[in-house]
């Protein structure tokens, strides 16, 4: 009888145990969502809160609620931009950049569309920038030029969708910067293929800085590199051709110098709170 009890007791133990397991698990598999109920408004409100605190990750999860919660209205629309924003101060240009992509697919008619543009531009510009140039500045014409290709892509967009928006006199300067910079970058390439003796290819390159990126300062440093590659090749008719453009230019002065970088834009979710949900 005794036996028959001990054997019961055990069962019950383990019944009590695995029911108690299965409790815990099934509290752990949903966890505590304080945000649950929140309105529209409450949801932005507190994003907005902790976007300007600069708690940029929890931001970023309560627009995204916001948006899955409450997918159309106003208080969604701006959550968008908030996001592509909030994910460029928080240092992941990449989602910022599908942000900023999402809300000009969903909204191309938009007043303030302009600015997800603009935002592209200045995301890709600072990349083409990198980390490490704001401590330890170096020539831009070094880096691989992909980003920066990127950048002038999406001002270029922004200045023939939007000629007149206020973000298009920038936009066109820091073309010019960047462009600037891109020609540099096929004369170090040229000046590489005459470090490694393949002068044809030196040549070609000087050529196409020459032909495509008029007025910029690197045309002079195609024209040196030009001179050398023509005269290492025994083309001397070419080199003398090459170096008399080249003097005749400088003599008048037909040469630029480089222009100025840009100075940085702050970039701030002010500039297009343009619905002013946080006063409603």
């Amino acid at each position: 009888m005794s036996r028959t009890l001990t054997r019961l007791a055990t069962l019950l133990l383990i019944t009590f145990s695995i029911g108690t397991l299965s409790g815990c698990s099934m509290f752990k598999g949903k966890e505590y969502d304080n945000t649950e109920g929140w309105s529209a408004s409450k949801l932005y409100a507190e994003a907005a809160s902790e976007m300007d605190s600069g708690s940029y990750k929890r931001a970023i999860e309560l627009y995204e609620k916001l948006e899955s919660r409450y997918p159309f209205g106003r208080y969604a629309m701006q959550a968008q931009l908030d996001v592509a924003y909030a994910n460029y101060r928080a240092e992941e240009p990449e989602a910022a950049l599908a942000a900023a992509d999402r809300f000009i697919k969903l909204y191309p008619q938009n007043p303030y569309v302009d600015y997800a543009y603009y935002m592209k531009g200045i995301i890709n510009y600072n990349r083409s920038v990198g980390y490490m140039d704001r401590y330890v500045p170096t020539d831009a014409a070094q880096r691989d030029p992909g980003s920066a290709l990127d950048a002038f892509a999406d001002f270029s967009e922004l200045v023939k969708r939007f000629p007149d928006s206020k973000y298009a006199v920038d936009a066109r300067q820091r073309m010019v910067y960047l462009r600037n910079n891109l020609a540099h970058n096929e004369v170090n390439v040229a000046r590489y293929y005459m470090k490694r003796g393949a002068y044809v290819a030196a040549a070609n390159r000087s050529n196409y800085v020459i032909e495509h990126f008029q007025r910029t300062s690197a045309v002079k440093e195609a024209l040196e590199v030009l001179v050398e590659a023509y005269q290492a090749l025994g083309e001397q008719k070419l080199a003398a051709d090459a170096q008399r453009v080249l003097d005749v230019n400088r003599k008048a002065g037909r040469f630029i110098s480089d222009e100025p970088a840009p100075g940085e834009v702050s970039l701030g979710r002010k500039f297009w709170d343009y619905l002013e949900l946080d006063r409603n």
